[in-house]
């Protein structure tokens, strides 16, 4: 009973006690006579609501928002519809996809009635039909998709679940807004293969970018190969340049194949060591020739 039913009811009983203990007994019938019949027939839907009513048997109207009044005993109230939007959360457990893989798949379906009519009246339950219609549809929509597509193309899956779970949900005046799969959750097993199985992906990929900068640092050192060959000097001074690099550090101790300090020109290579010293104050740095 509604606020304002309810205040009515309660205004008519106090005027029939009033009237009882006071006028008269039977005038006071006449009052809680009136409570009976307001609190009967004067109904108020929200703003949501939509109270589907029969009159007799049959289909009399569907009221709804505000204030409106219907005959006791002759019209019955037998739905009341909320047209707000509605969640239903629905899942799949164990269902195969096309390629034979169990899946455990949670979704979540917004839905609200837009014929309040239908509803009351095309079907028993209609909450009850929504979920099953969507689970039904769900394990359809896996049983035809493989697991990568329903692992990585979501929304074609939430969008199909929805034009399917709406067509079946149409003649009962329900329309469904949007479908929404939560987690698709494989066995361990398949977890952990599908795991090894990047993992080797990508270590693939590292190899072949390691091949490529191998064959990119070989060809420079080929071009490099042919420009100390046609230029002695160059590799001097190179060999010169690693010289020092190595004897920047103190307390470094080098030993030389004689051959390769004939090569360098020893008063070059002594040169080398004194601006290494001059860099590095005193250092303890020995040059040895090794007498091959």
């Amino acid at each position: 009973m509604n606020p304002v039913t309810s205040f009515l009811v309660f205004a008519c009983v106090l005027a029939g006690l009033a009237i009882g203990n006071w006028v008269n007994f039977y005038l006071a019938l006449v009052f809680f006579a009136v409570a009976i019949v307001i609190g009967l027939s004067l109904k108020m839907a929200n703003v949501w609501q939509k109270f589907v009513i029969l009159r007799m048997g049959k289909l009399q109207s569907v009221k709804g928002p505000g204030m409106f009044v219907i005959i006791p005993i002759i019209d019955t109230v037998i739905a009341v519809i909320d047209g707000r939007i509605q969640t239903t959360a629905f899942n799949a457990e164990q269902a195969l996809t096309r390629d034979t893989v169990p899946v455990n798949v949670d979704a979540i379906i917004f839905w609200h009635v837009n014929d309040a009519e239908k509803a009351a009246l095309a079907i028993t339950d209609y909450r009850t039909a929504i979920d099953q219609v969507a689970q039904t549809s769900l394990r359809e929509m896996i049983g035809s998709s493989m697991l990568a597509a329903l692992l990585s193309d979501r929304k074609d899956a939430d969008e199909l679940l929805k034009n399917t779970i709406g067509a079946k949900t149409a003649p009962w005046g329900i329309s469904v807004g949007s479908v929404e799969i939560r987690d698709v959750a494989l066995p361990e097993a398949l977890q952990d293969a599908m795991s090894r199985q990047a993992q080797a992906e990508r270590e693939k990929q590292a190899r072949v970018i390691l091949g490529s900068a191998e064959a990119a640092i070989a060809g420079k050192f080929v071009e490099a190969a042919n420009t100390y060959a046609g230029h002695p000097a160059a590799l001097q001074l190179r060999a010169m340049n690693i010289i020092y690099e190595i004897t920047k550090e103190r307390g470094a101790t080098i030993l030389l194949p004689s051959t390769m300090v004939d090569s360098l020109n020893p008063s070059m290579a002594t040169l080398a060591l004194a601006l290494a010293s001059k860099d590095a104050p005193d250092p303890e740095i020995t040059v040895r020739k090794a007498v091959a």
